[in-house]
């Protein structure tokens, strides 16, 4: 049986904190390179639990909070920007890549979402400036979008299993 709309509420609420509690962790963690934009993508595991366990509806819901109220509490406007750019376009390569895969190897599906986060900000960021020596850091970006799209997906892999499947 489904849950009540105020369950649900109360149960996207907490992934919400949660997500903003690993957003915060994330952006005090120092740059791991000197290159803009590279962080691990903390708070993607709550995305990718939620696409995994519930739906991308709860998914998507959870991504608008934690990013409007992360560009609010810990950004500026113009990070507002590249947070959903990235973020919207991480979520529907993850969607796609879930039904594709039939929500087997999740860390494969995090691993296309961090490639594409990064690609999504790029895009924005280049839109924005219309400096094509931005796409300089494409290849950076897709290494880094592996390997931080392998750690959130080992991350969110471990908690499928720990977590009770009617969380």
């Amino acid at each position: 049986m489904g849950m009540t709309g105020t369950k649900r509420l109360a149960v996207l609420a907490l992934f919400t904190v949660l997500a903003l509690a690993l957003a915060a962790v994330d952006n005090a963690i120092p740059p791991l390179l000197p290159i803009p934009g590279i962080r691990l993508g903390l708070a993607n595991i709550v995305t990718l639990f939620l696409l995994l366990r519930r739906s991308g509806k709860d998914a998507l819901a959870v991504l608008a909070a934690r990013i409007f109220l992360s560009a609010f509490l810990f950004g500026q406007a113009v990070s507002l920007l590249y947070s959903l750019a990235g973020g919207v376009f991480c979520l529907a390569v993850m969607l796609a890549v879930r039904l594709l895969l039939r929500r087997h190897f999740p860390i494969l599906i995090s691993m296309t979402g961090g490639i594409s986060h990064n690609l999504g900000q790029i895009l924005a960021a280049f839109a924005l400036t219309g400096s094509a020596s931005i796409l300089a850091y494409v290849p950076f970006l897709l290494i880094s979008g592996v390997l931080t799209g392998f750690f959130t997906g080992l991350c969110t892999d471990f908690l499928r299993k720990i977590i009770p499947e009617d969380v």
